[in-house]
């Protein structure tokens, strides 16, 4: 790590406010990412007959349990339990829904308000509304991610390549970058996603097509900077090769002002996706997203709690982003070097 990088990074866990979100959109994060073991319809773990099962790894056949049927075991069946609970115990989440769990004991009509079963209520499906939240922000959190890590990979090295040869290099690259920045990356995607099957794959490619431009312009104005700069011409006059001179000498010295707008570029992925979802051209219609989930708040306007969990989370996941690139602005800032 450069000696510029490292100067911000210390800066940046100075800021209490901007290290306090990174900290918690940390936990966030890890809560989604294990939400699997927090919020599922299988138990972590069944002892049954001296052995041990786990089921939120492996599907066993209910025969395996005792049943009588050879499809995948059902936990929630009270009937399983008694077989399981007969000659051996089970260790369950936190709560017992999956994303796409429906519960089947409501006594009252779909969707539900919050309540000691459902903490946040149920949507339209009778699903659980938290642990849709908790999947939904899984995808949200790991494509945004994705998408800020391959964008800001090609973003960097197209700016790079720019700044550093100028000329008309540059002058055809600035050219592109004006036709590609004039089109409506939204309506753009609506329409490419559109003439394909619903599919996470080919949405990460197509937002990926347009989502590159984000760091093109900073990284090239840095290069256009440094490329005369006394030690890059003594790298040149040394005869050192000019990839060498782009990857070691000037790009660890540009990369703080490009990681200063990753928690900008990584909030505006996730509105993207979000708004995707919502419209249908997102995630498959099955998918527990937060766009999914406001569109349910849309169709059922009498069940304000779906509205309510939609936009806390949304709201307060992207408050945490961007005051983690507020922070990270100021203390990657040049004039603080």
């Amino acid at each position: 790590m450069s000696p510029i990088l490292h100067a911000g990074f210390t800066r940046f866990r100075q800021n209490r406010l901007g290290f306090l979100s990174f900290m918690l959109f940390a936990c966030i994060s890890l809560l989604s990412f294990g939400a699997t073991f927090i919020s599922n319809d299988k138990p972590l773990l069944v002892h049954y007959q001296q052995h041990y099962y786990f089921p939120v790894f492996k599907a066993y056949p209910e025969t395996t349990f005792g049943g009588v049927f050879f499809t995948e075991t059902d936990y929630r069946d009270p009937a399983v339990q008694q077989l399981i609970q007969a000659q051996g115990w089970m260790i369950w989440p936190i709560f017992r829904y999956a994303a796409d769990t429906p519960n089947l004991a409501l006594n009252v009509p779909v969707p539900s308000k919050p309540s000691a079963e459902n903490w946040l209520g149920t949507d339209d499906q009778g699903r659980d509304v938290l642990a849709r939240i908790l999947y939904g922000l899984r995808i949200s959190i790991l494509f945004a991610f994705a998408l800020t890590l391959a964008s800001s990979v090609f973003g960097i090295l197209i700016g790079a390549i720019q700044g550093y040869y100028a000329g008309w290099v540059d002058l055809i690259g600035q050219r592109v970058l004006e036709v590609w920045g004039s089109l409506p990356m939204l309506f753009m995607v609506m329409i490419l996603v559109n003439s394909f099957s619903p599919n996470i794959y080919w949405l990460f490619l197509i937002m990926l097509f347009f989502a590159w431009t984000a760091l093109v312009g900073l990284v090239r104005a840095e290069f256009l900077r440094s490329r005369n700069l006394d030690y890059v011409r003594a790298a040149k006059a040394l005869g050192v090769a000019e990839y060498v001179i782009i990857w070691r000498h000037i790009l660890p010295n540009v990369l703080s002002s490009s990681v200063s707008q990753l928690p900008f570029i990584f909030a505006a992925n996730i509105s993207a996706l979000t708004a995707l979802d919502f419209l249908g051209y997102g995630l498959a219609p099955d998918s527990a997203s937060l766009g999914e989930l406001l569109l349910q708040a849309k169709n059922n306007l009498h069940a304000p709690w779906l509205a309510v969990a939609g936009f806390l989370t949304l709201s307060m996941v992207l408050s945490l982003l961007i005051c983690m690139g507020d922070a990270a602005r100021d203390a990657f800032d040049p004039k603080q070097n």
